[in-house]
């Protein structure tokens, strides 16, 4: 290294440890000000939590059909501040009745049909599928219960919904 690298380096060395201390300094008075001058209660304050609220609460929610949905109106701020994951969109049917069909069909939940009860698919198999689709895709309220549209995922395919009732009625076969 000759003598004018060592002195450039030298020379860089001192300037940055400079600016670092400089940074290192405004920071800290930055933040000695802001305790000095920022107001504690703005926290607690109403209108303050309303906003934040507001920003943070999910731009949409799902009601289930024959449920009481009217605590899902009542927003908590610590409810609100947890935010949903998204759903996955399954990749065909079966990953479609494991995902969002066997809630209700696999339970029976609000008189659905279980899975692979033939006597309960019995009646609904002789409808034909054009029927089963349509009640899928639009949704049904029947004698014994309730289907929701698309299974209350609206947001998948009507080709994804059609291969879901094709593996719930395979299993009543």
């Amino acid at each position: 290294m000759s003598k004018h690298d060592k002195q450039f380096y030298n020379i860089l060395s001192a300037v940055m440890g400079v600016l670092i201390t400089v940074a290192i300094v405004l920071l800290a008075a930055a933040r000695l000000i802001a305790n000095q001058t920022q107001v504690p209660d703005t926290y607690s304050d109403p209108e303050y939590v309303a906003e934040v609220v507001d920003n943070i609460k999910p731009f949409a929610r799902v009601a289930v059909a024959g449920q009481d949905n009217s605590a899902l109106a009542i927003a908590q701020p610590a409810a609100a501040a947890a935010a949903a994951p998204a759903t996955a969109v399954p990749k065909d049917g079966q990953a479609l009745y494991e995902a969002a069909c066997k809630a209700c069909h696999g339970s029976g939940l609000a008189g659905a049909p279980k899975a692979g009860d033939r006597a309960a698919w019995g009646p609904r198999l002789a409808q034909g599928k054009a029927t089963l689709y349509e009640h899928a895709l639009k949704g049904y309220t029947g004698k014994t219960g309730v289907m929701p549209a698309k299974g209350a995922r609206t947001d998948l395919s009507d080709d994804l919904i059609k291969q879901g009732v094709d593996y719930l009625t395979s299993l009543a076969q």
